[in-house]
């Protein structure tokens, strides 16, 4: 029997929340571009997320939920779209036949990330993970051609999935609304406090930036 939504939206908090204990501050450069799945995202204003908390605790609960909507319109498309579902099945045709997936198979706290790092100017990188996938995509074979007619319909099945994405975030946002206590309450017992001990280690280091007991020299 299909899970309610309600249920898979339940359970995707349970596994955030077996998942947060083991988040830990990331101690290498940020990147300067945000993420397009979580700035912004009305699912963790639901959640009670704000932009103050790390983006890696943000990024496993959006993507967590953000597969509970797709679940949800790859359903409705396979049962009333049919134009669209061709189309689908020939681009995961297509993607199966790639000899480098990089990015299929992640766990949700990073799936949807960047491959790469930024570059940083003046050292450019001998190779990047994103220009790998992009040459095993370049030796499969493109999708045949739509005409125009086929186009403009399958235009209009993918505004009926978009309008069906929208219903159904919708809800999920709703019944996000019923778990922001203990959603807020993880945050407080197992995230504000290394913010607040990575803070305190900063004030320390700027407070005394050599060490005191060294000699004079």
């Amino acid at each position: 029997m299909e899970r309610s939504i309600e249920t898979q939206v339940s359970q995707a908090v349970d596994a955030w929340l077996r998942w947060l204990p083991r988040w830990q501050p990331a101690t290498h450069k940020g990147r300067v571009a945000p993420c397009r799945r979580c700035f912004g995202s009305p699912v963790l204003s639901a959640a009670g997320i704000g932009s103050d908390v790390p983006h890696g605790v943000q990024h496993g609960l959006s993507t967590r939920v953000k597969t509970i909507v797709d679940h949800a319109v790859a359903e409705y498309t396979s049962r009333n779209l049919p134009m669209l579902q061709t189309e689908l099945d020939q681009q995961a045709s297509r993607n199966r036949a790639r000899s480098y997936r990089p990015a299929e198979g992640l766990e949700p706290e990073f799936e949807g990330l960047p491959l790469d790092p930024d570059p940083v100017p003046g050292a450019p990188f001998l190779f990047t993970i994103s220009g790998l996938a992009d040459e095993a995509d370049a030796d499969v074979p493109a999708l045949p051609p739509l005409n125009d007619e086929a186009k403009a319909a399958l235009r209009q099945e993918v505004s009926l999935a978009d309008d069906y994405a929208n219903m159904v975030g919708r809800e999920v946002c709703a019944i996000l609304l019923h778990h922001r206590l203990r959603i807020q309450a993880a945050i407080g017992q197992y995230v504000e406090p290394q913010i607040t001990a990575m803070l305190e280690e900063l004030t320390r280091s700027l407070d005394a930036p050599f060490d005191p007991n060294a000699e004079p020299g």
